[in-house]
């Protein structure tokens, strides 16, 4: 049961005999009853700052959840970026590594080519260097075959030194083939 100063400014006693002064009982409920209204409006404020103080709790405590979350949410979007570029790194590694083996690959396959190529040049350039020897000697049997013929149509001095210089410049030109 609640009571207000007004009613205890306003609370009557019935009087017997020998009672209490009525001055001194009104006298007390009055300073009671201002004593119970500074309570009360004391009692007022202080809710009034607590109603205020739990409205700000809570405002912290909205802004802390949402830090929290804005927290959480931070790392996992740090991890997954670190996870997501530890996979683009091991792709472009795994990229990289495939695009160097191919690379080697098709050096190797020149370098076999170029060597193939080499091979079949110095076939051919001992082939054609047989041909050639081949050639130079029959035109060098066939010149020695006219130069005799001709020798023993003519018997000339000078035809002589000439199936002499030939056979010496056929000689030079075998040494430079070769």
């Amino acid at each position: 049961m609640k009571i207000s100063p007004l009613e205890i400014r306003q609370q009557e006693f019935t009087k017997k005999m020998r009672g209490f002064d009525p001055d001194e009982v009104q006298n007390f409920l009055e300073s009671l009853a201002d004593e119970v209204q500074k309570i009360n409006e004391e009692n007022g404020s202080l809710k009034s700052e607590v109603e205020a103080l739990t409205e700000q709790i809570n405002e912290y405590k909205k802004i802390e959840k949402n830090l929290q979350d804005t927290l959480l949410k931070a790392q996992e979007n740090s991890t997954k970026s670190l996870e997501a570029a530890k996979k683009q790194t091991s792709l472009m590694l795994k990229e990289a590594e495939l695009k160097a083996a191919q690379i080697i690959e098709k050096a190797r396959e020149n370098t076999n080519d170029i060597r193939n190529a080499v091979v079949n040049l110095r076939e051919e350039k001992d082939l054609i260097i047989a041909k050639l020897k081949a050639i130079v000697n029959s035109q060098a049997n066939l010149l020695e075959l006219k130069v005799e013929r001709a020798g023993e149509e003519k018997s000339s001095g000078k035809k002589a030194e000439d199936s002499n210089k030939m056979d010496i410049d056929l000689n030079d030109i075998l040494n430079k083939i070769l």
